[in-house]
């Protein structure tokens, strides 16, 4: 192989995995919105039910829609959590992939300790091991909660998970990107120091 070819397979891998996951499906309980709704983080923060990890204190929060199945927020996942110590992350489940998406969401939203099942989840997805067990029976608030969030992000008009909307901590700007970062990206994207 040359080095101009090996230099393209890892360009090609290396965007295949800073891509996202793109809805696989419309979702059956949630016809396509008339118009795109103006993205704003007021909304979202009123809106979307999620797991908080990070800074707990920080003023800045990151809001992130991903779906439990899409290996892309696993990585995006393993990018943030260097970036834990200066800024509150708030994690958002939809159910865009399959019905294991909306489980394991659930899971992860009633978990008495949500950080640690994301890592063990997105460790186990990662390793194509499928991520964790799941019960099946939900309890129909927190299915509720999941629809409304997959209802919201799209919404907005996104194509992709994972789907950020954030501060830009030096601008002040209200950014929004779908798709997995590198840990200095991230950090570049939302406005602080990498670590």
């Amino acid at each position: 192989m040359t080095s101009r070819s090996l230099f393209c397979s890892l360009v090609l891998l290396f965007s295949m995995l800073m891509a996202g996951c793109s809805q696989q499906e419309a979702p059956k309980a949630a016809p396509a919105p008339a118009a795109k709704r103006e993205l704003s983080l007021e909304t979202v923060a009123a809106q979307g039910k999620g797991f908080t990890v990070g800074a707990m204190m920080s003023s800045n929060t990151v809001y992130v829609f991903f779906d439990a199945q899409c290996p892309h927020c696993g990585h995006l996942w393993e990018a943030s959590l260097p970036l834990q110590k200066k800024l509150k992350f708030v994690w958002i489940p939809v159910g865009w992939i399959n019905a294991s998406s909306t489980a394991q969401g659930a899971a992860l939203l009633t978990a008495t300790n949500p950080g640690a099942l994301m890592s063990e989840h997105e460790a186990s997805l990662l390793a194509k091991k499928g991520g964790i067990s799941a019960p099946s029976s939900i309890p129909a608030e927190i299915e509720q909660a999941i629809k409304s969030n997959t209802q919201l992000l799209n919404s907005f008009g996104a194509e992709a998970v994972p789907f950020i909307v954030a501060r830009n901590a030096k601008t002040g700007q209200t950014v929004s990107r779908d798709g997995a970062m590198s840990t200095p990206a991230l950090a570049e994207f939302l406005g602080v120091e990498a670590p």
